[in-house]
């Protein structure tokens, strides 16, 4: 798996999905999640005499912080981007707008099935998405969101799990060990 998987030391193949499996990963991943999705996301206007204030009725405020699509509601938004974020080190949104420009929902996108890459002629970023049908779309930087994790190059995060490889792999081949020995009614083989 080109993001975060591969066979470890240990023999173990860890990918992203698999790395969920070891408690540890999926605890963290669920608590941070959770925790930051709870967190509101208001918009602010500017006052005239200096300071801001909530503005509950810009137009992208009940997107922000009610309903992001009409399947998910912000709190579960913003939870599955974190957890992207998390994972893959990238979390990606398809920011739809309607016939004004205004948009009118945000879909959280797999990062998985995301390629970014430089336009040859302008160096723009583009973003090119597999649909579950296997049909790609270029997406341009104005209908993307991109959440970034520690990257050093700032366009691409890095991933916790493929940075992690070693000891998730480590993990998840104890938990088998355990349960292999204790299915064996803690007797050793041999």
């Amino acid at each position: 798996e080109a993001l975060g998987g591969g066979a470890t030391a240990t023999g173990k193949e860890v990918s992203i999905d698999g790395s969920l499996a070891f408690v540890p990963v999926f605890a963290c991943v669920r608590l941070i999640a959770n925790a930051i999705a709870s967190l509101p996301l208001p918009i602010y206007r500017r006052l005239p005499e200096g300071g801001k204030e909530r503005d509950p009725s810009h137009p992208l405020y009940g997107l922000l912080h009610d309903q992001w699509n009409p399947e998910m509601t912000a709190c579960e938004a913003k939870q599955a981007m974190v957890g992207h974020d998390m994972l893959w080190g990238n979390a990606y949104a398809n920011v739809e707008r309607n016939a004004g420009g205004r948009a009118v929902a945000i879909w959280p996108l797999r990062p998985d099935q995301m390629l970014v890459e430089r336009s040859p002629g302008t160096g723009q970023l583009l973003y090119r998405y597999t649909l579950p049908g296997g049909e790609q779309r270029i997406l341009l930087p104005d209908e993307i969101m991109h959440w970034r994790g520690l990257s050093s190059d700032g366009i691409m995060g890095y991933s916790p799990v493929r940075l992690a490889r070693e000891a998730v792999g480590m993990g998840l081949s104890a938990e088998e060990y355990g349960a292999r020995f204790f299915g064996n009614d803690a007797r050793p083989g041999g």
